[in-house]
């Protein structure tokens, strides 16, 4: 039962990238039609991304207080509704670019709770040594959902407009929210298709569980713990450079790199498809190394070494000349990227036990400031300096994340953590 809810927790994370990312697909056709510049795009961009930030935080304390299952399934809800709002505006609308904004905004919002939610069912239902694997499928979803957006987001929109995308892509996550709320449960213990064998081998491989299953770490504990903000620092240089895939990569290869429609939409998909197959193998290798070598070596030394190695291809991607190479090495930039998102998760579960929602939220919210800016500040830079520039400013961010991680300390749990942040 446990995989289920992990799988479908895949499927949901497939649909919020479906919603998050179609704006990069369409976004040149509804710039053309309202009016817009590469640089107000990026404000809406932006606004998604600022709303998803700010309400990280509080999305992971509530789905602590409320449980996962509500709270996502409350979110899906949300989300569609503002994934359809973006489709009534006209290029006649009064303060259009403020309403394209407020709608983005609101869409991160109910976006936010996905990710901290989602942590808060691998530390309930998740032994120790399966989280990273755990984590690795659920964010497969992320390279999923991104890399089906380009091809159906196209397709619709060349023979039903770019409308009728975004009707789909709200449907699409009405029924997988639908189907969530149906079969999940907060914990194990309430789930009546749970086995008693299954139910045992849980309980056994979870971490000791704080004893007041209420007693949640307070947010002081949160900020001042060292290994929290290193790898909240190191989220944000993830979610910088994610973020170009996100919202420029596909712009890029039309505009930059002269592919016409049908094709950029076929190379923006390769990223995603490397992201969809690192994440779970970059799991996969992170739990056999804790097993074998240790928590340090199979969360961090990882995570460090996929982040450099994400920095080196980014770099040699952007001076590539033919585009289809530079597609190709890039590609393999986003792969190695996402061999380290199991462990930033794995890592918040580890630490915030019954808090996991709360730690993750902040560190998620770190990872989205990271992504705001890169929406706004990669065409500023390319404006001033070129293509090449804004890659290079990921890639050499890419790296000092990857070298926050030499900071942690794993095996440090959410005790501990209390007691260093309280003196």
């Amino acid at each position: 039962m446990r995989w289920l809810l992990i799988f479908w927790i895949f499927v949901i994370s497939g649909v919020a990238y479906i919603d998050r990312v179609n704006l990069s697909i369409a976004g040149p056709t509804i710039a053309r039609e309202f009016g817009l510049d590469d640089l107000h795009l990026g404000w809406v961009f932006s606004a998604f991304l600022v709303g998803y930030a700010l309400f990280q935080t509080p999305a992971g304390r509530l789905a602590d207080w409320m449980g996962p299952r509500r709270v996502i399934g409350l979110g899906v809800v949300w989300w569609a509704i503002f994934t359809g709002v973006i489709t009534f505006l006209s290029p006649g609308s009064a303060q259009l670019l403020v309403w394209l904004m407020a709608a983005r905004f609101l869409l991160g919002a109910g976006e936010a709770v996905v990710y901290p939610a989602s942590n808060c069912v691998v530390a309930s239902w998740i032994p120790s040594e399966e989280r990273g694997i755990a984590n690795g499928i659920i964010f497969a979803g992320v390279g999923f959902g991104a890399g089906v957006t380009p091809p159906f987001i196209a397709y619709l929109m060349t023979h039903y407009g770019w409308r009728v995308s975004f009707w789909a892509s709200a449907v699409v996550g009405l029924f997988a929210g639908a189907v969530w709320y149906l079969i999940a449960r907060d914990t194990p213990q309430e789930h009546a298709w749970v086995s008693p064998q299954e139910l045992a081998h849980i309980e056994s491989g979870l971490q000791q569980q704080d004893t007041d299953k209420r007693t949640k770490l307070p947010w002081k504990s949160i900020v001042l713990s060292r290994n929290i903000l290193a790898a909240s620092f190191s989220y944000f240089a993830y979610g910088y450079t994610a973020y170009i895939f996100f919202s420029w990569f596909f712009i890029y290869l039309n505009k930059t790199r002269h592919l016409d429609l049908r094709h950029s939409s076929y190379y923006t998909m390769l990223p995603f498809i490397a992201m969809a197959v690192g994440s779970p193998v970059g799991g996969w290798i992170a739990d056999l190394f804790v097993k074998r070598r240790g928590w340090r070596v199979g969360r961090c030394y990882t995570a460090c070494v996929a982040m450099a190695a994400c920095a080196v291809f980014v770099a040699a991607g952007c001076v590539v000349a033919d585009a289809r190479v530079a597609s190709i090495v890039l590609a393999g930039g986003a792969g190695s990227l996402y061999l380290s998102q199991s462990s930033f998760w794995a890592i918040s579960a580890d630490i915030g036990k019954s808090s996991a929602g709360s730690v993750s939220g902040f560190m998620n919210m770190c990872g989205q400031i990271g992504g705001a800016i890169t929406a706004s500040a990669t065409p500023w830079i390319a404006s001033k300096w070129g293509w090449p520039a804004s890659f290079l400013t990921a890639a050499l961010l890419c790296a000092l994340g990857g070298a926050a991680w030499l900071v942690l300390q794993p095996e440090r749990t959410s005790e501990r953590v209390l007691e260093s942040a309280c003196g």
